[in-house]
């Protein structure tokens, strides 16, 4: 049987109406053999840096990108098993700075606000029971409606309204698990499986022997996910931002799809992404 390998794609529109710098992070993690990306603005290439950011996250940043239509393509092929193996091991302890990192309350994941939330909603549970617990909370106490919070929205006010899409769930998942102190973090990704198809925001959480997958939504399959960006929140993993000068988004397409097939996800087992 031929190994899986994952299709990913994402094809983004703007208008550029100043002169900006913007930062991309469309592409996998760690990089792959077989991917392209290429920038344009009115048809003319655009150069493009490659920044290494942590957990083999790679951002892409576009300087005094003139006013124009901008057009970005990326496309790889990601083979099953990419990425750094994980660890199984109770000696691979998250290092202090990142423990302090992923425990902090954050931008969109408020955790110091809801601590008292999460006391009396998973007192006493710890472990896979307890990421187990948020995640289903979660999933049963929001509804998915697409469009209905803003960029700026985060966990509080995605518990307060009790509604949202993808990166909404998992502000309120990674909030929740920090108040009651396990390191949780934002991970973008392609997914294929995901209708309608987007990029795709999970949380990883960190137990002792290593980070688990948590997708409060179960609109696609964990196994798989391929890991763009890692980060706090949104604000670390947003598949563009514009540093400087004003542009205005147009469009975009995303595409995952997983060959030979797609696998089943059993909720109820513990999931490393790569």
């Amino acid at each position: 049987m031929p190994q899986p390998v994952t299709h990913v794609s994402s094809h983004l529109e703007a208008e550029v109406t100043a002169v900006a710098e913007i930062v991309l992070s469309v592409a996998v993690a760690y990089g792959v053999e077989e991917e392209t990306l290429t920038v344009s603005v009115d048809g003319s290439p655009v150069a493009v840096e490659e920044v290494l950011a942590p957990h083999g996250t790679r951002l892409h940043v576009l300087r005094d990108v003139p006013v124009g239509a901008l057009v970005v393509d990326y496309r790889a092929s990601v083979p099953a098993g990419h990425g750094p193996a994980p660890i199984p091991s109770a000696q691979d302890a998250a290092e202090p700075l990142e423990r302090i990192t992923y425990l902090r309350p954050s931008r969109y994941a408020e955790s110091d606000a809801l601590s008292s939330v999460a006391v009396a909603e998973f007192d006493g549970l710890a472990g896979k029971a307890l990421l187990d617990a948020v995640s289903s909370w979660v999933g049963q106490h929001l509804t998915y409606v697409s469009g209905s919070s803003g960029p700026t929205d985060g966990a509080v006010k995605i518990y307060v309204e009790r509604e949202g899409v993808c990166r909404d769930y998992a502000h309120l998942v990674i909030a929740l698990l920090r108040a009651r102190g396990v390191p949780a973090r934002l991970v973008s990704v392609y997914a294929p499986g995901l209708e309608p198809m987007d990029f795709h925001a999970v949380v990883e959480a960190r137990l002792e022997d290593g980070w688990y997958l948590v997708d409060a939504t179960n609109l696609a399959p964990r196994q798989a996910m391929v890991r763009i960006a890692t980060g706090r929140d949104a604000a670390d993993t947003a598949f563009m931002t514009v540093n400087t000068g004003r542009m205005d988004f147009t469009g975009m397409r995303v595409t995952a799809i997983r060959e030979p097939n797609l696998p089943v996800d059993d909720v109820t087992k513990l999931v490393r992404l790569r």
